[in-house]
């Protein structure tokens, strides 16, 4: 008998990667460009993160590899691995990656969220750490991609996270402009996975002003 459930889970997986790829054809050429102007945090978490030679971090939504150029700068020894759904985006990290003289420490992978595993990337280690940067809000069945990050890594192992808060410091009308803008992208802050965060114990939770975004570690995530 078919397994209908996996069926449908691939055709929804399917689509995703085809609206990334829709998305990022062009915008890939001036992601970064324009990023900077509104994903704050990233570079803070990157400072925060503390690897040690040895480590190694997966990125999920990976991106153009701004983030992994800039870890791998900032951590020598550390093994990197990045996972994204759109085929177009891995050409600019791949380009990222080359004039950064570093594919010898990044591997880069296509695929899932929720789908990640070491054997992705030809290898069988679990990581000592997983970063979301700006990711959570994209991937549709966000709960099973941090479930998955979880179950691969190693023990002393954290989950760090950068995402949209739920930017109720901004004001009804700010909020509501915000999130207008947001969707045209298919970004959705996870109000939920908050609410959840600021209920468990353990996690290192920080907000930027205006709850515009957080930041997080946790050694286990339960959402």
């Amino acid at each position: 008998m078919a397994d209908f459930t996996s069926m449908f889970a691939k055709a929804d997986n399917d689509d995703h990667g085809v609206l990334m790829d829709r998305i990022y054809r062009h915008q890939r050429y001036i992601y970064d460009l324009t990023r900077k102007y509104y994903l704050f945090g990233r570079d803070r978490l990157i400072a925060e993160i503390g690897l040690k030679p040895g480590d190694r971090l997966v990125e999920i939504g990976c991106g153009t590899a701004r983030n992994l150029v800039k870890i791998a700068q900032a951590y020598p020894g550390v093994e990197l691995f990045g996972l994204d759904a759109s085929l177009e985006m891995l050409k600019s990290a791949e380009e990222t990656i080359r004039k950064a003289g570093l594919s010898h420490r990044i591997k880069l992978a296509h695929g899932y969220a929720e789908n990640l595993s070491p054997a992705m990337f030809g290898e069988t280690k679990p990581f000592e750490a997983a970063l979301f940067s700006y990711s959570l809000s994209m991937i549709p069945d966000w709960r099973a991609a941090i479930a998955a990050a979880a179950v691969h890594l190693a023990p002393g192992g954290h989950i760090h996270v950068v995402d949209f808060g739920d930017l109720t410091g901004l004001g009804k009308l700010g909020r509501a402009a915000m999130l207008g803008w947001l969707a045209l992208f298919h970004v959705a802050p996870r109000v939920e996975l908050l609410q959840s965060l600021e209920q468990q114990k353990g996690a290192a939770l920080r907000f930027l002003p205006g709850r515009y975004a957080f930041l997080l570690t946790a050694s286990s995530l339960k959402v």
